[in-house]
């Protein structure tokens, strides 16, 4: 299956073809009124589109109009594709590439030297450079490879030394200046993806929470309440990967990068601390285990058993307070409202409330029935105490 029935596969599965129609083109809609407001991730995309367009444009330009080579194709094809999502990329692919393009003139010049016919030296050198380009030294570039040596032998041109240094000097080209382009004009900086991935995963933490919450304050909770709960917390996993997925492009974007060109480009001038990717990776390991322990205690096939009545109320209401402090994390790390006296009270008021909160459930734990309640109660109690910790930025005072 092709990528291109794949996604139409996916964007037509459970959707009338209007509707997805529709939805698709209210995505589109949002992404260019995002692109149009500010800095983002689809501004990004339109920079790094219109980067590669000129760059193909200003080889073209060099090679078929300024030299006016005839076979200027090589040049503005190299440029186009070498304009990645990161210098070093762009870089380290434009290596790839044109060693797999010297190896297909070259491989591919040999042929019609061995067969001095252009379809048996494309049957003589095609297999053998499909095999060289699944050769992981080039990566992704491999196929290059293959698509030299097509061009190289059904071009109509002779295949000769000369000729083949000519296009492999095209190819040199077009990298030089599909990797100018893009370190020296606006380079690509993903250090904004870092901060809104922390932020959002703070967020949905939150959100998870408030979910939970309000749950358990409906007496008919059941195990498909906590099964969606689960659900939940899993998609924060998803949500953790990308963060970690955004931490490795913005290391990879800050080399071979300069100082004065990030400026030029207004990018974040710094990124939070790696510090702070393993403390959310402990509050969603914490919400996945806190989820996974009402499961098991509202499967009426298990022993363990939810606690009941106010106890359970209180539990609801700590969570809701871990979910306010997740969602003012959130907005700490975009930069909302840092620093405001009124939040530092706030934050004393909710201290002081989650202390007495806690108190009253320890009590609560005591006076539980059963082993296996007061099993359950301790195991969430544990765990709400593991987030706050996690949470809160600044020790709690005893």
């Amino acid at each position: 299956m092709t990528a291109v029935t794949s996604t139409v596969r996916e964007l037509f599965r459970g959707r009338r073809p209007v509707a997805a129609v529709r939805w698709e083109a209210g995505a589109v809609g949002r992404a260019v009124r995002a692109a149009w407001r500010g800095p983002g991730r689809e501004r990004d995309l339109v920079v790094q589109s219109l980067k590669a367009a000129g760059a193909a444009l200003l080889a073209w330009a060099v090679a078929g109009v300024w030299l006016d080579d005839p076979m200027a194709l090589m040049a503005p094809w190299v440029a186009l594709v070498l304009v990645q999502a990161t210098v070093y990329s762009s870089v380290r692919q434009a290596a790839q590439q044109f060693s797999a393009i010297c190896a297909g003139a070259l491989v591919a010049s040999a042929a019609q030297a061995i067969t001095d016919d252009n379809t048996g030296a494309l049957a003589l050198s095609l297999p053998l450079l499909m095999l060289v380009a699944n050769w992981s030294r080039f990566g992704q570039q491999g196929i290059y490879a293959a698509t030299t040596a097509v061009f190289v032998l059904v071009s109509g041109t002779a295949v000769s030394a000369s000729a083949v240094g000519h296009r492999v000097g095209q190819a040199a080209l077009g990298a030089v200046i599909g990797v100018a382009v893009n370190a020296l004009v606006l380079p690509p900086i993903h250090l904004r993806d870092v901060r809104e991935n922390l932020a959002a995963l703070a967020r949905e933490s939150g959100d998870v929470l408030h979910s939970v919450a309000a749950g358990l304050r409906d007496p008919e909770w059941d195990a498909q309440s906590a099964a969606g709960w689960s659900d939940e917390s899993a998609r924060l996993q998803r949500r953790l990967d990308a963060l970690y997925s955004a931490r490795s492009w913005s290391r990879e974007s800050l080399r071979l990068t300069s100082g004065p060109l990030r400026k030029l480009h207004r990018a974040p001038a710094t990124v939070p601390s790696e510090d702070e990717d393993r403390r959310w990776s402990h509050v969603t390991g914490n919400i996945t285990a806190l989820t996974r322990t009402l499961a098991v205690a509202a499967d009426e096939h298990r022993t363990p058993a939810p606690p009941e009545g106010r106890v359970l109320d209180l539990y609801a209401r700590l969570l809701q307070l871990i979910g306010d402090a997740c969602h003012g994390e959130a907005g700490r790390l975009l930069g909302e409202a840092v620093g405001n006296p009124p939040e530092e009270a706030t934050t004393e008021a909710t201290e002081a409330t989650m202390e007495e909160l806690h108190r009253r459930l320890q009590e609560g734990l005591r006076q539980q029935q059963g082993p296996a309640r007061t099993a359950v109660l301790g195991t969430l109690l544990l765990q709400a105490e593991n987030l706050w910790a996690d949470v809160v930025r600044e020790p709690r005072t005893q």
